[in-house]
């Protein structure tokens, strides 16, 4: 399977971690923010979203590695990854002390960060607003995570980051690079999630250096086209209006010069999504055998009605991952990436709220035709 050296379970504490930010949501629902009066509490992060995926809807060992504010934000976003079955004993903790190595004040100088969306209805656009300019995460070094008992006492079978994270401040870049080297040190597999966002850092030269040091530690690499071009500088020539076979053919011809750029990489991949409004879209994914130099292509689904678009891209790279770390085909992997994508936009928040076997079922009825155009 792509050439990947999958360590066995029971060497192993755990099947997958990740590194990464994590903020509590505050969901007004079909309300926009600025009108709305009640809220339902949410978490999510584009890096630890994949470690929720892994737990609750694939039965996977999981822990996070990230830093709180120990105060009521933090506890509750504690509970919800307890509640999703993740590991919380590596979250680094700040008190509000004042005193010690970890520690803030009382007064807010570092903070959980908090994100609130509206996730848009037909012709209204989904829009978030972030607070994250003070979270503790982005003053955690590499040396303040047990990296070499994570990975060398405990044992680790899939490591992942993403590029929210690994941009938001300098040292966020260095930890991710040296968890990912000590990772790759232990055989563990890794990946990264190119995912870029101009508001977390705008400057693109930036943002395409920093991930040239990153991908070369990597074994999968997720990213779109917009994000190999944002974040590292490949482009690909093929018009907007280009049929769905074009640009197929021009995002492979991009894959293939960056998997030579990059010699570890063993795998890429990415959800195809189009949206016809705020809660209809086309979906798909693919998935890009290095080795082989051959392309795997989901069912595609048309015009599906969704509920919130958040976390549907980490979910499809949760849903490759527990593929891959189950056994299964890279044929069946893709499947189970866009199936997991899907279902999770089918429901309120950032993380997995379904199960193994609706992937599995969802899958099914995707393969069978219905209600869903596969391209051939």
């Amino acid at each position: 399977m792509a050439h990947l050296n999958i360590l066995p379970p029971e060497k192993c504490t755990w099947d997958g971690v990740a590194l990464g930010e994590v903020m509590i949501r505050f969901d007004p629902g079909d309300v926009p923010f600025e009108r709305a009066r009640t809220c339902r509490i949410w978490h999510g992060g584009g890096e630890v979203n994949v470690a929720e995926g892994l737990a609750y809807c694939f039965g996977l060992r999981t822990t996070v590695l990230t830093a709180l504010v120990d105060d009521g934000f933090g506890r509750n976003i504690s509970n919800q990854f307890r509640e999703a079955g993740v590991d919380t004993s590596h979250i680094l903790w700040f008190s509000t002390s004042g005193k010690g190595k970890y520690a803030t004040d009382k007064k807010g100088t570092l903070m959980n960060g908090i994100n609130a969306t509206f996730r848009g209805r037909g012709v209204i656009p989904s829009k978030t607003e972030y607070y994250r300019a003070h979270t503790p995460v982005r003053e955690v070094g590499a040396g303040d995570y047990e990296l070499d008992t994570l990975f060398g006492r405990e044992g680790v079978r899939w490591a992942h980051t993403g590029g929210i994270y690994t941009l938001l401040s300098p040292k966020t870049a260095e930890t991710a690079i040296e968890y990912l080297k000590k990772a790759g040190q232990h055989g563990t597999l890794r990946s990264t999630d190119l995912n870029y966002r101009a508001n977390v850092e705008p400057n693109k030269d930036r943002a395409r250096s920093i991930n040239r040091q990153i991908v070369p530690h990597v074994e999968f690499l997720v990213g779109n086209q917009s994000d190999f071009d944002d974040a590292l500088g490949y482009t690909a020539d093929v018009a907007k209006n280009a049929d769905m076979e074009e640009w197929l053919a021009a995002y492979v011809g991009l894959l293939r010069k960056v998997a030579k750029d990059f010699p570890k990489l063993k795998l890429i991949g990415t959800q195809l999504r189009g949206a016809h409004s705020a809660d209809r879209i086309d979906w798909g994914a693919v998935l890009y055998d290095v080795a082989e130099d051959k392309l795997y292509q989901a069912a595609v689904r048309r015009n599906v009605e969704i509920s919130d678009r958040t976390g549907g891209g980490d979910s499809f790279a949760s849903g490759v991952i527990a593929a891959i770390l189950k056994g299964k085909g890279l044929d069946e992997a893709v499947e189970w990436g866009a199936a997991h994508g899907i279902l999770v936009q089918e429901t309120p928040g950032d993380t997995t709220m379904v199960t193994q076997a609706m992937v599995e079922a969802e899958v099914a009825r995707a393969r069978k035709g219905g209600g869903v155009v596969a391209l051939r």
